[in-house]
């Protein structure tokens, strides 16, 4: 196989997106209507409401494999759930949601993390997550004491009616899941440029309440649902370090809740200005460098002493760069106490984003509210025909569960297949498969004919395994495929003449018959070809001559003809030791007749016979005299 560079890949898939955003078409949002929306309690075998809202979590049925077990929730923003979902290394390093029936569209997908209530596990999970095939959160060491860090959310275009979110082990303990919550957004909502589209996931890594200190989710703000539930975490000071002062209100914001983004009006109705001995505002992040951010500022002029345009006018720079100048939020929203929405897309270098507001005129600067997002460009996938033949091969193979071979075969590309190798087709804009590598892994199946659907695949290694049936014909139909090693399996039946002119390594198995003329008039220890350890192979040099060449029913016709003379034969001899039987008892009785004592006997018996035959008469005579009456002598 053969990657380009990451960074080029990168840049390739970047500009590609650019030509396809422009002609994007995404769809408003329709306040009238509900959006489609599921929120799953992991590990729940019941449905469950949960306080204040009453919020419905659908049980945790269907969408995947791994274990149950009791949660024990590391912060208090986390919903009051006891379960979750976790994916012990043995069950593979990869695993997967699948939600199906999700209506296309722009959602907000947000992830709860929690611990296994087990108090043998004394150690937090490290892991990542993707969804749709790109990764967009890490859990890293530390996550579970962190508040922020106990959840991870990201927007995320649906294109195929489906949603995929995967867990992708890094070896130290495993992915442990609370919730799951998929809720549908305006389609523009966050709209930050002409790079934003389907070809982008927005993963928010910061959003701000100011002045409250009151954490909230919309919800609780009384949002609307077409802006999803963003959770706010609320402060009363940007930094520990400064002056900081909250201030509020109770007086009714204008331009809130309206399309695409649907703010509600209590964010507004707070904000942190600064003081007369520190008249600035500054904030400071941890960012990931060398990525894209952007950044939403929120405003309203709610203070007091502020009545005019001209009476409070700052810039934004953002790590050291003028972002916006000049802002006067009275001037730039119309009014006092209306909402004004600031956006800017920075690249970060570094590992720090930086925001400060610096006033020019009057005193001090304010904020309400701040919203940062860490702009991903989302993962081109793999052909969608090449993905079912992998399952198929998956299925038919029989590979051990500890492979796992769960969500998109290429991407996330920190996350590949165990034993599948990538190719990104310039031309389809799509990965494809160009390798399999799965020797010596335990496989006890058979090699399915959609094999032959990867028709990108260079090489396959099946080596050192107990793969069982016949080498599919169908091998040969791959007009890539270079390298084939099926050596050293139970493989049974012919050598396809199919396989042509390919590179293969067939030793070890139970092959029999002819070696196909299109690899007859090769040596046979050939680097190309080694068929050696098949006794039933014949038919080129090296190996025994080949008798008559029969088909597969013609054997079978043999053997069933073969069956039968053996059943005629057994009855036969039946029956002609039946007769034998029955002609010695014969002549035994036969030689008794003549024996002396038997003729005598037979004399003796003929005579009782002649007697009893005329003894009727004499007793009748005897009779008629005794009844007669007799003279007496005188």
């Amino acid at each position: 196989m053969q990657r380009g560079s990451l960074g080029v890949l990168r840049l390739r898939l970047w500009l590609w997106l650019l030509a396809v955003s422009a002609s994007t078409d995404v769809l408003a949002a329709d306040p009238s209507k509900e959006p489609f929306t599921i929120r799953i309690s992991c590990g729940s075998f019941d449905d469950i409401r949960t306080a204040p809202t009453n919020t419905l979590w659908y049980r945790d049925f269907g969408y995947t494999g791994g274990r149950f077990a009791n949660a024990t929730r590391p912060s208090f923003i986390i919903p009051p759930l006891k379960t979750l979902r976790h994916f012990p290394l043995s069950d593979g390093p990869e695993n997967c949601y699948y939600i199906n029936n999700v209506p296309n569209g722009h959602y907000q997908v947000r992830l709860f993390f929690a611990l296994v209530a087990d108090p043998n596990l004394d150690s937090e999970p490290i892991f990542d997550v993707s969804v749709e095939g790109t990764l967009f959160s890490s859990l890293l060491l530390g996550w579970s004491s962190e508040d922020e860090k106990t959840f991870a959310e990201a927007l995320v275009f649906v294109q195929d009616s489906s949603l995929s979110i995967c867990f992708h082990s890094t070896g130290h303990g495993d992915p442990s899941i609370l919730s799951i919550e998929v809720l549908q957004i305006d389609d523009n909502a966050y709209k930050f440029g002409p790079s934003w589209g389907k070809g982008t996931i927005l993963r928010t890594a910061k959003r701000l309440t100011c002045g409250s200190g009151k954490p909230a989710f919309d919800e609780d703000l009384n949002g609307i649902h077409w802006g999803g539930d963003r959770f706010w975490f609320g402060v009363k000071t940007l930094s520990s370090s400064s002056d900081d002062q909250p201030i509020s209100t109770e007086n009714v914001i204008a331009e809130t809740l309206l399309a695409p983004n649907f703010y509600p009006q209590s964010i507004y109705q707070s904000a942190i200005v600064g003081t007369d001995r520190q008249p600035s505002l500054s904030f400071e992040m941890d960012v990931t460098p060398n990525r894209n951010y952007s950044v939403w500022l929120h405003f309203a002029e709610i203070e007091n002493g502020i009545t005019a345009e001209e009476e409070r006018v700052f810039d934004v720079l953002i790590n050291g760069d003028t972002a916006f100048k000049d802002i006067d939020i009275i001037r730039m929203a119309g009014e006092r106490f209306t909402a004004l929405v600031l956006n800017k897309t920075i690249v970060v270098t570094g590992t720090t984003l930086t925001i400060v507001l610096q006033p020019l005129k009057g005193t001090r600067a304010t904020i309400s509210a701040i919203e940062v997002f860490e702009i991903i460009l989302a993962e081109k996938k793999t052909l969608t025909q090449e993905v079912s033949a992998l399952r198929t091969v998956k299925g038919s193979l029989g590979l051990p569960l500890r492979l796992g071979w769960n969500g998109d075969p290429c991407v996330p590309q920190q996350h590949p297949w165990s034993g599948v190798e990538c190719q990104f087709d310039d031309i389809k804009g799509h990965w494809v498969i160009d390798g399999l590598g799965l020797d010596n892994q335990g496989l006890r199946g058979f090699i399915p004919s959609d094999i032959s659907k990867l028709q990108h695949l260079q090489s396959i290694n099946l080596s050192g395994n107990s793969i069982k049936g016949n080498i599919p014909v169908t091998l040969g139909t791959i007009s890539g495929l270079q390298v084939l090693d099926l050596s050293y399996n139970e493989l049974n039946g012919s050598i396809p003449d199919s396989l042509g002119q390919l590179a293969s390594n067939l030793n070890g198995n139970y092959l029999s018959g002819r070696v196909p003329a299109s690899l007859g008039g090769r040596p046979l220890h050939r680097a190309r070809f080694n068929f050696t350890d098949n006794a039933g192979l014949c038919g080129i040099p090296g190996l025994h001559e080949c008798g008559p060449h029969l088909s597969v029913a013609a054997k079978i016709g043999m053997a069933f003809g073969v069956l039968v003379a053996i059943l005629f034969l057994v009855v036969f001899a039946a029956c002609w030791w039946k007769r034998r039987q029955n002609i010695r008892r014969a002549q035994k009785l036969a030689a008794a007749r003549e024996a002396p004592y038997a003729k005598s006997r037979t004399q003796f018996t003929r005579d009782m016979q002649m007697a009893k035959h005329h003894r009727p008469h004499e007793s009748s005579r005897s009779g008629n005299d005794e009844s007669t009456p007799h003279l007496l002598p005188s």
